[in-house]
Formats: C-alpha cells, structure tokens, sequence
C-alpha cells in the first residue's frame, strides 16, 4: 500500500497541494460571483491580458507575477477605455483585446531562448514548481479576497440584483463592479502559476458551477465551490503523479468533471425528491362549481 502514500512523502507535491488549495479558495470565492454576474468572458479576457506582462517579467528576470499583476490592470483599463469612448460592445472590446493581448505576450516571449518551456509554463501554469514565497504570496491573496468579499458582500448582491435599488441605497454599484473586477484579476493572476493563463478559466468557474445546484445563499456557495476547488487539485494532482499528465491541466479537467457530475447528481435528487405521479384511478375527483355537486 505504500505506492498510496508515495505523493505525499515529496515536498514539491505537498507545496502543490497547499497550493492548489489556496488557489481553490480564491477562485471558489471569485468564481461563485463571476457565474452569478456572467463575467466567464471578463475572466478569460484577463487570463490572457497577463500574458505580455508575464512574458517581459520572464525574460527581464523579475517576478512574473508583478509582471502579470500590471498586465491584467492594464487590460482592465483598456477594456474600460473602449466601453467607454468607443463604439464596439463591451463583448466585442474584450474579444479584440484578448487576442490582441495574447498574441504580443506570444511574440514577446518567442524572443527567448527558453520559448517553448516558457510558452508552456505560461499557458498551462507549473503548480509543482511552486515554492514558499509562492505560497506566501497565494495565502495574502486568499486573505484579501475573502476580507474584500466579506466586506463588499452588500454591495455585490445589490449591484448584481438591481443597480437602481444599490445606487438608492448608496452602495456605489460602479464602484461595487471595479472591485469585482479587481478580485477577479487578482485570482487570474494569483492562479496563474497553478493551472496558467488558458486553464484559469476552468478553476474559477466549474467549482462554483458544481456548487450553484446544492445550495441558494451566496455564502454558501462560496464555501462549498471552495470544498469542489480543494477536490479537483488533489484529485487532479494524483492523476498527474501517477499517469504521468500535465499537473496544471489535470486539475482543470478534473474541476470540469466535478461540475459535471455534481450537475448530473442534482437533476438525480431533484427527480428522486418529486412526489411520485398518483395514479388514474386514485386520482382525487375535481370539486365542482356548483354548491350541490353536480
């Protein structure tokens, strides 16, 4: 039984592990509010935004997180900036500048001389080349999405329920928006070595897709596509150590096959919990109208 417990007697694969899991907490909180919003297309837009930033760090020797950090704000404001003063769709704004965006982080990084391993670091994330200032960094970022998320939780609902009523209320939907957006630039970029700027998509999205049919209150769902996040990396991290796949898409398939099944399980107990059908002939005769019954 030894080959159980293999994984876990390596310090690479239990840093993953702590890893992963700060990532699943991050991106189970941010990723409950960008499914109740419908931002899945924001965050890939800025999962992709990373890239250039990511590439100059990469090749200038700095943090690539930093670099990423101020990639994605300036994807932020970019986006804004065409909403704005342009004539495109928000939808179509964020299009041109993802693929804009990729493409130069592309051309940028193909400049060095590692450009395969950093392409494919970049893209598909190296969780099992964290180390502990990467945990470090990924446990502040946890700590700031949760205390923002409990702080603005107010202003989130009534932002993503009725703007009129949140601005009556002086909750500042706009400002309410920007900090989501924030929050969902911090998890693309602090989930970027984890699973990559192609598969962040797939973390902060399919845990809180498996929690939405098990729970209504937003906090609790929050919690529960934490616990759905948590899963899919140790899950995702066992298939890697012993079929030999990718660490960083392993987890981002596993994420999707728990959305999957938790969708299947739902429709199963919502049938199972239907009062059974009466049949015809103990079917309750109608009440007629009429006072004598007739």
């Amino acid at each position: 039984m030894r080959w159980l417990t293999d994984p876990f007697t390596a310090d690479f694969f239990l840093r993953a592990l702590l890893g992963g899991a700060l990532v699943a907490v991050i991106c189970g909180v941010v990723g409950t509010w960008v499914v109740i919003r419908g931002m899945a297309f924001l965050g890939e837009a800025i999962g992709h935004g990373v890239l250039p930033g990511v590439a100059l760090a990469t090749i200038a020797g700095a943090p690539a997180v930093v670099g990423g950090a101020l990639s994605a704000i300036v994807m932020s404001a970019l986006i804004g900036a065409l909403q704005r003063r342009g004539r495109l769709s928000y939808d179509t704004s964020i299009g041109m500048l993802f693929v804009a965006m990729l493409s130069l982080g592309v051309i940028i990084v193909s400049h060095s001389r590692s450009f395969a391993t950093d392409a494919t670091a970049m893209l598909f994330g190296d969780i099992l080349a964290m180390r502990e200032g990467d945990l470090t960094g990924l446990l502040i970022a946890a700590v700031v999405t949760v205390v923002t998320a409990a702080a603005l939780h107010r202003s989130f609902v009534a932002a993503a329920f009725d703007p009129r009523i949140a601005l009556t209320l002086g909750l500042r939907p706009h400002a309410a928006q920007v900090a989501l957006a924030g929050l969902v630039t911090l998890a693309v970029v602090s989930s970027y070595q984890a699973v990559g700027s192609l598969l962040v998509v797939g973390l902060l999205l399919a845990p809180a897709v498996a929690a939405a049919p098990w729970t209504a209150r937003i906090p609790h769902r929050m919690i529960l596509a934490c616990a759905f996040g948590a899963v899919a990396v140790g899950l995702g991290l066992l298939c890697s150590w012993y079929a030999g796949t990718a660490a960083g898409a392993s987890i981002a398939a596993t994420a999707i096959a728990l959305a999957v099944l938790s969708s299947a399980a739902a429709r199963v107990v919502a049938r199972l919990r239907r009062p059974a059908a009466t049949s015809p002939g103990l079917a309750p005769r109608p009440v007629s109208a009429s006072p004598s019954g007739k």
